[in-house]
């Protein structure tokens, strides 16, 4: 039996979600998976996401090694991944989510209330940022870059007096013990597909017998709530570097069909304007509903500022 060519990229996080895809693929299938390691622009370049375009950045090295044969199924964090398809590509897989939320890593045990003003807190999202800014115009929030052990280690160095970072992926790396707050959404929107992950193959081969068997990794749950936040970022024609947000989630409803409770934001940079709705769907809607949201978004008001970002 052929073995399976996982690419993936080598920092720690997208290894340890890789290896867990890996392990899905082989239960599902019976396969062997071998992991391929591709370096990617983001993982290369010190400067911030925003200045190297944002979207894409840790993705299109994955994707060339996809349709140039180089591998057979990439893996990549949701998020990361531009609105726009790729005819040659299939999204054929998206497993069901960890934890979508934001988490802080704050000194002394400190939560967003509780840190002081004039706290110095690290992102590297300008969707983190704007809405830091909008909860406590007081903070010094300044951009960071690294993986997650060296934002960690501003807040361990005394560099900074907090960071926020995405608690599915301390889940991931077995980094929950240092969160000293999982943000409610009510507080902080998360990023479209946050928490999720996407399995891609080239779209000729989706359906042949190495391929096929991937699709029973697929949450239609999953699936359906990150569809509708990406239709808002794509609807917005917003990149990550935008300050938007989004979450979907599906809601059961005994004997009745589940429906889809979409919230989505979009900020002004420095957060002194916010516009959040929200829109509830059937789940086949879900793509609808997230174009409709965004077009409310825009009707309402949508920053200025946030405009000129989009």
């Amino acid at each position: 039996m052929t073995v399976l060519r996982l690419g993936t990229r080598k920092s720690a996080l997208a290894l340890a979600q890789s290896h867990l895809i890996a392990e899905a693929i082989r239960a599902a299938t019976g396969r062997e998976v071998e992991l391929v390691h591709v370096t990617t622009e983001g993982d290369v370049s010190r400067e911030s996401l925003s200045s190297l375009g944002g979207t894409g950045v840790f993705v299109s090295a994955l994707r060339d090694a996809l349709i140039m044969g180089e591998i057979d199924v990439a893996v990549h964090s949701l998020k990361d991944l531009p609105t726009a398809e790729l005819p040659e590509l299939d999204l054929i897989a998206i497993p069901e989510r960890a934890d979508a939320r934001d988490a802080l890593v704050a000194r002394d045990a400190l939560t967003l209330e509780t840190l002081p003003s004039g706290a110095t807190v690290g992102t590297g999202s300008p969707r983190r940022a704007a809405q830091l800014k909008a909860l406590r115009p007081d903070f010094d929030v300044v951009d960071i870059r690294g993986n997650v052990d060296t934002r960690v280690g501003l807040v361990e160095s005394g560099r900074v007096d907090a960071v926020v970072l995405a608690k599915a992926g301390l889940f991931r790396l077995g980094r929950l013990d240092v969160i000293t707050e999982t943000i409610d959404p009510s507080v902080m929107l998360p990023a479209p597909g946050q928490g999720a992950l996407a399995v891609e193959v080239v779209r000729d081969l989706a359906d042949d017998d190495r391929h096929a068997p991937l699709r029973e990794l697929d949450d239609a749950a999953t699936r359906a709530a990150v569809t509708a936040e990406r239709a808002v970022l794509s609807a917005l024609e917003a990149g990550c570097s935008a300050p938007v947000g989004a979450l979907g989630v599906v809601s059961e409803l005994g004997f009745s069909e589940p429906e889809l409770t979409l919230e989505a934001l979009a900020a002004s940079p420095d957060g002194s304007s916010v516009v959040r709705m929200s829109i509830t769907a059937p789940l086949i809607e879900a793509d609808a509903a997230g174009r409709q949201l965004a077009a409310r978004l825009l009707d309402s008001g949508v920053p200025a500022r946030s405009r000129e970002h989009l």
